[in-house]
């Protein structure tokens, strides 16, 4: 099942929400299609599905979705040069992994499931927490 920009978009607020409120959000699995896989060839972070709510991360050959939804209340965060993650609205900041290292936050960014379909495409998902 793929969603379109906006379903992702109210899927994204939903779970920012919960966050903020630091409740689970227990949601429908749903589905983007970020391309094909081979547009991340390179070890980095891709950034341009951050206002959609996610990173794409390649490390090591692997590729993963990291939330680019603060914990905290919902804001984005944005990568920082050595690839780790700062939140502009209350200082939280995030390792390169996602993990929390300054608060307030105090859960860490959660990793979003990826997988490749037939065609060569970077699925990422979004799962009940």
């Amino acid at each position: 099942m793929s969603i379109n920009r906006r379903e992702f978009m109210i899927l994204s607020a939903a779970v920012a929400a919960g966050c903020a409120a630091n409740q689970p959000v227990h949601l429908q699995p749903t589905s983007f299609d970020a391309g094909p896989a081979s547009d991340y060839n390179g070890d980095g972070v891709y950034t341009q599905f951050r206002d959609q709510g996610f990173f794409i991360i390649r490390r090591n050959g692997k590729l993963t979705a990291l939330s680019s939804i603060c914990t905290h209340r919902g804001c984005k965060v944005t990568e920082l040069p050595d690839t780790s993650y700062h939140c502009k609205c209350h200082g939280s900041n995030y390792d390169p992994s996602g993990k929390v290292t300054h608060g307030p936050a105090i859960h860490d960014l959660p990793e979003l499931p990826t997988s490749i379909d037939a065609n060569g495409r970077l699925i990422i998902g979004a799962t009940a927490a």
